[in-house]
């Protein structure tokens, strides 16, 4: 299965020892996000390290290897899809992941209940719905 990967997800991930690191490790899904995504994590990540036990090397390894397992998509490529997105978005910082999603075709695994009430042309998995489904 392929998703976009909301930051929400990859927060998450690098906060806790959870089963969305799990999940992340798991061969059977391919992750994309839009190109800011990996930014915000440098930009938060003294706040990351605040909020989780991790020390700032756990936090680079986990890091590397997320951007090894997310296929990056620059923002040109989804462009096209932007003024749909704004129309169905109920948040503009969802517009990028909407975006993708559509140009993609494929879900957004994303823990915003906004995101997945809110709007009906893109299918949203929370990491609950992912267990649920096994």
């Amino acid at each position: 299965m392929q998703f976009v990967i909301d930051a929400n997800v990859l927060f998450a991930a690098l906060i806790n020892d959870s089963i969305t690191i799990e999940f992340l490790f798991y061969d059977f899904a391919r992750f994309f996000a839009p190109e800011f995504v990996l930014q915000e994590f440098y930009e938060h990540k003294a706040e990351i390290l605040k909020k989780t036990k991790r020390n700032p090397e756990d936090f680079e390894q986990i890091l590397g290897y997320l951007e090894e397992r997310i296929t990056i998509v620059p923002k040109d490529e989804y462009a096209d899809m932007s003024d749909t997105a704004k129309n169905i978005s109920p948040d503009p910082d969802d517009v990028p992941y909407l975006a993708l999603a559509l140009k993609l075709g494929i879900p957004i695994w994303s823990n915003d209940r906004d995101l997945k009430e809110k709007q009906t042309m893109v299918k949203v998995y929370s990491t609950r719905d992912l267990i649920e489904r096994g």
